[in-house]
C-alpha cells in the first residue's frame, strides 16, 4: 500500500474518532442541563433519564478507547498525529468523568424532592450548570477548529464557575446556621454544586489539551483558581 493511500485510511480513522467525541460531548452536554432542569423541577424522573443515559456515555468512551488503540497500532502515528490520538483519549476521559458528575446531580434530585426547598439553590445551581455546559460546547468547538484562543478563553471562563461556586457555599452556610431544618438539604445541595465545579474543572482540563494539540505546549500561565472554600462537605467520588 502507498503512503498517500496510508495517509487518506489514517485522516478517515481520525475524523472517525473524532466525529465519536463530538457525539460524546454532545450527550454529555444535554446530561448536565438534564440534570439540573430535575433538580431545579424536582422531576425525578427526568432524573431516572439521565442516570440511564450514562451508560451509553460510558459505552462511548470505550469505543473511543479501542478505536484509538487499534489507530495506534496499525497505523503506527508520527509524533504529531500521536500527539492527536492520545488527546482524544484524554479528553474522552474528561467528558466520561463530567458525565458521571452530572449522574451524581440527578441522583440528588429523589433524595431532595422529599426535603424541604431551600429558596433560590436550584435556581442557582441550575445557572452554574449552563455556564458549565456553554464552556464545554465552546472547548467542543475550539477542538473543532483547532482554536487554542478559545481554548484559553474557556480556562478563563472557568473562574466565572468558580465565583459561582463560592457565592452558594457561602450562601448555604448561611442558610444551616439559620435554621438546622436546613443542614440536611443544603449538605446535598452543597454535594452538587461542588460537583458542578469540578465539572468545570474536567471541561478545562479539555481546553488545556486543546492548547496542547495545537500548540505543542501547555498553557504558559497556571490556571486560574476560584475556589476559596476550605471545608469539602460530604464530597466524594462516584
Amino acid at each position: 500500500m502507498s503512503n498517500q493511500h496510508i495517509s487518506s485510511a489514517f485522516d478517515r480513522d481520525l475524523e472517525a474518532i473524532q466525529a465519536q467525541i463530538m457525539k460524546m460531548g454532545g450527550m454529555v452536554e444535554r446530561a448536565i442541563l438534564d440534570a439540573a432542569k430535575s433538580l431545579e423541577t424536582r422531576d425525578v424522573e427526568l432524573a431516572e433519564q439521565v442516570r440511564a443515559g450514562d451508560k451509553a456515555i460510558d459505552a462511548l468512551e470505550q469505543t473511543i478507547n479501542e478505536e484509538a488503540a487499534r489507530v495506534i497500532a496499525i497505523r503506527a502515528p508520527t509524533a504529531i498525529d500521536l500527539r492527536l490520538i492520545l488527546s482524544v483519549i484524554k479528553i474522552s476521559a474528561s467528558l466520561e468523568r463530567i458525565g458521571d458528575y452530572a449522574k451524581n446531580m440527578a441522583k440528588r434530585t429523589s433524595v431532595l424532592s422529599g426535603l424541604p426547598e431551600v429558596d433560590g439553590s436550584q435556581t442557582a445551581l441550575r445557572r452554574m450548570a449552563r455556564e458549565v455546559q456553554d464552556m464545554l460546547k465552546n472547548v467542543l468547538d475550539s477542538y473543532v477548529q483547532r482554536d487554542a484562543e478559545l481554548a484559553l478563553n474557556v480556562i478563563q471562563q472557568d473562574t466565572d464557575v468558580d465565583q459561582m461556586y463560592n457565592a452558594l457555599f457561602r450562601e448555604f452556610l448561611t442558610f444551616m446556621m439559620e435554621d438546622p431544618r436546613n443542614i440536611t438539604p443544603c449538605m446535598h445541595l452543597h454535594f452538587i454544586a461542588k460537583n458542578t465545579e469540578r465539572m468545570g474543572d474536567l471541561v478545562t482540563n479539555i481546553a488545556e489539551q486543546v492548547v496542547y494539540l495545537v500548540t505543542g505546549e501547555t498553557p504558559e500561565e497556571g490556571r486560574p483558581k476560584g475556589d476559596l472554600s476550605s471545608t469539602d462537605l460530604s464530597v466524594s467520588k462516584v
